[in-house]
């Protein structure tokens, strides 16, 4: 006769013996187990990430739509703290999409995530999702993603997402082939095998707590410097403010912007419809990322 087994629960403090020092950064490799089941791509960002006396457990990127993605969780039933800490750093972030995971979920907060959900407008999202952890006799442990609360037609959403994405449109080209192109010219840039169709590219400045941004449009490549992603913008420029001479002399930039997200910016004025300008464009986007880098890590640093 065949042999059937049971598949049985395990608690999750023996998956992992601490939530913020074990199960955090499991999950932040992990995030395509939490991706798959949310139907969303999921890039670290960083994790711990502080938001006035709170820490964020994790912040993650949708490259797909360019969007903030906070992760939140937690090895005991849903509660009210960690609802308040989701608002607070929801307004602290910038996030558009969250994630809450717990073992389980008491009523009154899938009311609360359902509330949100339908009284907020898009890009907003939010996700209850349950956490268990099970196996069958002495196999490895496996841990399961339930989603339990998401937006209303958020399978339709995510497949017209994934639609779109997939069809080419003109600027789309456009833009992966240029940086296809640059990547390929400059490989310490990041992996010529995945460009993509966004207008910029970031190189995160954890320690500076800024973001060098490269941005390319029909009328030539830009840089310019701003908070990390989710990070507070005017925060960052009064940061900067104490610094402002010195790195304008840098820079050749001056920091004042109409908008506060785009500080020391400066563009390149070239047809980038024309491919003959592609490695002028490469090659000034690269050196003056690393030029920026250079004057940020000094002058913040102390080190010149």
């Amino acid at each position: 006769m065949k042999r059937f087994a049971t598949l049985d629960d395990v608690p999750l403090s023996e998956a992992w013996a601490h939530e913020a020092h074990e199960f955090t950064p499991w999950l932040a490799a992990n995030l395509g187990r939490l991706s798959e089941v949310i139907g969303i791509p999921l890039e670290l960002i960083d994790t711990e990430v502080a938001v006035e006396c709170f820490s964020a457990d994790i912040l993650a990127r949708n490259p797909q739509a360019d969007s903030v993605v906070l992760i939140e969780n937690q090895f005991k039933p849903s509660d009210h703290g960690h609802l308040g800490q989701i608002m607070t750093y929801l307004a602290g972030l910038g996030a558009s999409t969250i994630v809450w995971v717990a073992p389980s979920f008491r009523e009154p907060h899938l009311s609360a995530i359902r509330w949100l959900n339908e009284h907020t407008e898009e890009p907003f999202a939010f996700f209850a999702v349950e956490l268990r952890v099970v196996r069958i006799e002495n196999s490895p442990m496996v841990p399961l993603f339930d989603v339990v609360e998401r937006p209303n037609h958020w399978d339709r959403k995510v497949q017209e997402s994934a639609r779109q994405a997939r069809e080419p449109t003109e600027i789309g080209n456009f833009r992966r082939e240029f940086w296809a192109h640059m990547l390929t010219r400059h490989p310490g840039e990041g992996d010529p095998s995945k460009p993509y169709a966004a207008s910029s590219r970031w190189r995160e400045l954890p320690d500076q707590k800024l973001a060098i941004v490269q941005y390319i449009a029909k009328g030539g490549p830009g840089i310019f410097v701003r908070c990390p992603r989710g990070g507070d913008d005017e925060a960052t420029a009064e940061l900067l403010d104490p610094f402002n001479s010195r790195l304008e002399d840098l820079l050749g930039a001056p920091m004042n912007a109409p908008n506060p997200r785009y500080l020391f910016i400066k563009n390149l004025r070239l047809d980038a419809t024309n491919k003959q300008n592609w490695d002028r464009m490469a090659d000034w986007l690269h050196n003056e990322a690393d030029r920026y880098e250079a004057a940020m890590k000094n002058v913040l640093g102390g080190t010149a």
